[in-house]
């Protein structure tokens, strides 16, 4: 029976991990990715206002995060993997078409907007489906992989941008943007999807990350070693709004699952957020501009490797996670306060770990959710990750402004040291 039961399967899990791993791609194969910022001081912007649009868009994932997961929840979430390249389509076509600051801003609305409907929905969808299957087992390696095939698409996109410029202008960028979203869409219409509510109690040893392979706490009296049962209410007949108040109480009164969207927040939030000043940190070394797509690069490699590690990385017990948040602050402070090139080699090893960690604490946190309102309680964490990079934006420059970019990079890496420590506490008490 076993053996049937595998071959059964097997099929059914590589349609999903092929879709997810294309969809992700050309997702992230946007070739105003490398140009936007030059696009917009093309146009005109000082700093201050390319600054304000960053801040726009992050502002539009927390509008949009949680009420599109509880959306996801209650209609579909294939449908908002569908329209999310489309929305964000719109954005890259009106930037183009009317380059302008109300333009620009309006476009990273629509971007964060479409952010924020994959946010939630691609992690509930690729769970639910994986364990309907009986492969909950291959989450974290699943997603990692699906976070390198991302990657590539960002890589390609930096490769291709320059002689697509050349050839056609910000026009032809644009057009194989849009293009590339409508692709995004297409692909993500191949995704099953069966919403079957949760009876059965999910064992913690079964569910990839529920608990100790993440750094978590051993297990305390107060917290069983399985997943209990969804509760009553949550029977799949839920509107919008309770649904939404379901995945706001389960978070607010399950502290394993607070600390799992915490958890997630800080891990994701501060590479997140210093990713976009590594530019400017590759300059202050003393290279030219035409060497620093080269630096990024090399970063954008660590990543990749992260996110390939995951399988290995579900083997580190709490220890072994805190040290891992550890390496990750250590790296990226050395590399920064080096000054130097060569500092984008520790730099790369702090992102690829930085991501493994990401997408381990996603792991633990969809092991922990229960009940239909499994999409809303990841865009909590979304949530909380946009609210924590505002933060680090803010921190960042009152830092980079007294003191320099290598030392603003260094302070802000302090945060995982701190988070190692707290790992390490509570797993003492």
């Amino acid at each position: 029976m076993i053996p049937i039961a595998s071959r059964v399967s097997d099929p059914a899990v590589r349609r999903l991990t092929a879709t997810l791993y294309g969809y992700a791609f050309l997702s992230d194969l946007v070739l105003l990715y490398p140009l936007y910022v030059v696009f917009f001081a093309d146009t005109g912007l000082s700093v201050g206002q390319i600054s304000s649009l960053f801040v726009i868009w992050s502002a539009a994932g927390i509008l949009f995060e949680v009420p599109s997961g509880a959306w996801a929840d209650v209609v579909s979430r294939r449908l908002l993997l569908c329209l999310a390249p489309l929305v964000a389509a719109a954005g890259f076509a009106l930037w183009v078409l009317v380059p302008s600051y109300p333009a620009f801003a309006v476009g990273f609305l629509l971007w964060g907007a479409g952010g924020a409907l994959v946010s939630g929905a691609l992690e509930a969808l690729v769970w639910t489906e994986l364990d309907r299957l009986g492969a909950v087992g291959r989450y974290a390696r699943v997603l990692g992989r699906a976070r390198t095939a991302g990657v590539l698409g960002v890589v390609l996109s930096g490769v291709l941008a320059g002689p697509v410029l050349a050839a056609g202008g910000y026009p032809a960028v644009g057009a194989a943007s849009v293009l590339a979203c409508l692709l995004a869409s297409i692909v993500a219409t191949r995704f099953p999807e069966h919403r079957t509510p949760a009876a059965e109690p999910v064992p913690v040893a079964e569910s990839a990350m529920a608990a100790r392979p993440v750094g978590a706490a051993p297990p305390r009296p107060d917290e069983p070693d399985t997943v209990p049962p969804a509760n009553p209410d949550d029977d799949g007949d839920l509107g919008w709004w309770d649904t939404l108040r379901a995945g706001v109480a389960q978070v607010r009164t399950r502290p394993p699952v607070r600390a799992a969207v915490l958890l997630v927040a800080v891990v994701a939030a501060d590479w997140g957020a210093l990713d976009e000043y590594t530019p400017l940190l590759a300059l202050d070394t003393g290279v030219g501009a035409q060497a620093v797509p080269l630096l990024l690069l090399l970063l954008w490699a660590g990543v990749t490797v992260g996110g390939l590690l995951a399988p290995a990385g579900e083997r580190l017990g709490s220890r072994g996670y805190a040290a891992l948040l550890a390496l990750v602050g250590v790296a990226l402070a050395g590399g920064a306060l080096l000054r130097h090139p060569a500092g984008f080699v520790l730099l790369a090893v702090a992102f690829g770990a930085a991501q493994l960690a990401t997408v381990l604490a996603d792991a633990r946190l969809q092991a922990r959710i229960t009940g239909t309102s499994r999409a809303t309680v990841t865009s909590l964490a979304g949530m909380a990750t946009d609210v924590l990079i505002i933060v680090t934006y803010a921190g960042y420059g009152l830092l980079a402004t007294a003191a320099g970019n290598a030392v603003a990079f260094a302070l802000a890496a302090g945060a995982y040291l701190v988070a190692a420590l707290v790992l390490l506490t509570r797993r003492r008490e």
